[in-house]
């Protein structure tokens, strides 16, 4: 292959850069002019990709804008818009293909008309994807390659002796056999039972046929269940290593504290159905959509809430973006509903759902999942989930865990006495960063959310 020639030459000592420069002139102009397509960065965290279902295949002409490739990245699964015109001469990374690094090449498109038979022989390493590590590896060697045949090279050091024989060699005590005698090791293998775990009462610890009884009843089944043990290592994605990084950094780097408060959700939810009797089909709204929005007026009643952090500074701002928890089968994504605070409710739910499907479908826009101010995780269609803490999404500073709505009896004191009412609640639990926000003012951003939230009539000003 020319690549390993050309290799060959730039390592040479004789061979000039003009040279080497003239080789690979020739070498190129025997193929059509082509352009090499390389692994684009989706996102600006993005280093590397997945190559996912190629759209279009060798010979497959190509528009601006038509989808070429899946690649799943550091956050989601998304399609690969090209931007340009042409013909796709060939595939140089099949579908499957784990860790791409970004810039590295995954095609080759030529323009329409050209014979694309040329490009049958053309691998990655012709097109410069190899080109990189190889002559490291190789100028690594070329050293030792010298230094062998110098007769000016090391003595080679004279081996010391044996310190012990074989028979005095000292063990390691995971290496070395359980101290037991002949008949205790013959029934031990007849009833099943592991030496290592039976303490011998014999002279210097030696594990008896007595011993081997009292624990053959307690040994045998653990070993067995041992033996029977089966598991399976599921490959990370991704999009899994970045939540996995992302959730870490958040618990070191970030102080969590946490502010819980029980919410009467009785008022909203008869508002949410007689919006809803009322809409004639054209909306739905839930549970989640009331939630966003008081997240959003309780932010603007403490803007200290709606920020972040800089390093050098806290960031406050403006506008209410925020980011909602979507399960997907590839994992946990936070799209955005911008500017909520200006936003109604039938504007909220259609968002979030249209948004939604983009996640479960892995259609998401970085600038749908990137960025925002604040952030809501809502488990309350699971009955399961009374409450719970959730970890900040940075570089935000807080983020609202939201369990299910439960039926709480309620004392209330009338002329004949104490009664119990019946009243819908949920619990909602706020982590904040307290290197931004100071454990008052989370109070009272929580306080200013549940008020609202008891009040939801304030939600449709």
């Amino acid at each position: 292959m020319i690549a390993h020639v050309l290799r060959r030459q730039v390592l040479a000592p004789s061979t000039t850069l003009r040279a080497t420069q003239s080789l690979l002139a020739r070498y190129y102009a025997s193929f059509p002019p082509h352009q090499v397509v390389k692994m684009p960065a989706l996102s600006p965290t993005m280093t590397a990709g997945n190559i996912g279902a190629w759209q279009k295949k060798a010979g497959d002409a190509i528009a601006p804008g038509d989808v070429l490739v899946e690649i799943e990245t550091d956050k989601a699964q998304m399609d690969f818009e090209f931007q340009e015109e042409g013909v796709i001469a060939k595939i140089l990374k099949d579908a499957g293909t784990k860790d791409v690094p970004v810039g590295n090449p995954i095609a080759v498109l030529v323009e329409e008309g050209t014979d694309i038979a040329a490009f049958e022989s053309f691998s990655l390493a012709d097109a410069g994807g190899e080109s990189s590590s190889a002559p490291k590896e190789e100028s690594k060697s070329e050293p030792k390659s010298e230094s062998s045949g110098s007769s000016t090279s090391a003595p080679e050091p004279t081996p010391e002796p044996e310190q012990y024989s074989s028979e005095g060699k000292i063990e390691n005590a995971l290496d070395r056999a359980p101290n037991a005698s002949p008949a205790a090791r013959r029934l031990a293998r007849e009833k099943g039972v592991a030496l290592a775990g039976v303490k011998g009462s014999g002279p210097g610890g030696k594990i008896t046929e007595d011993d081997v009884k009292k624990s053959g009843s307690t040994s045998a089944a653990p070993a067995a269940a041992s033996a029977a043990a089966t598991f399976e290592d599921i490959p990370l994605s991704n999009m899994r290593k970045t939540i996995a990084k992302r959730l870490q950094e958040s618990t070191q780097n970030n102080p969590h504290f946490y502010v819980s408060s029980s919410i009467s959700v009785t008022k909203l939810l008869k508002l949410r159905q007689a919006l809803n009797s009322s809409a004639d089909g054209k909306y739905k709204l839930s549970v989640n959509d009331f939630l966003i929005k008081a997240i959003a007026v309780a932010s603007k009643k403490v803007p200290t809430v709606n920020a972040s952090w800089q390093g050098d500074a806290i960031r406050q701002f403006n506008s209410v973006d925020v980011s909602v928890a979507v399960s997907t089968p590839t994992g946990l994504i936070t799209p955005i509903v911008t500017g909520v605070e200006g936003r109604g409710l039938e504007s909220i739910s259609n968002k979030v759902k249209e948004l939604a499907k983009k996640a479960r479908d892995n259609k998401l826009k970085p600038e749908e999942y990137q960025g925002g101010t604040i952030s809501i995780s809502n488990m309350g269609m699971n009955a399961a989930v009374d409450n719970f803490t959730a970890v900040i999404n940075p570089p935000q500073a807080a983020i609202l865990a939201v369990g299910t709505t439960k039926k709480t009896a309620i004392p209330v004191e009338t002329e004949e006495g104490t009664s119990i009412s019946w009243d819908d609640q949920i619990t909602v639990t706020a982590s904040f960063d307290h290197k931004v926000i100071d454990g008052a003012v989370g109070a009272e951003w929580i306080r200013e959310f549940k008020k609202v939230l008891e009040n939801p009539l304030e939600l449709l000003l």
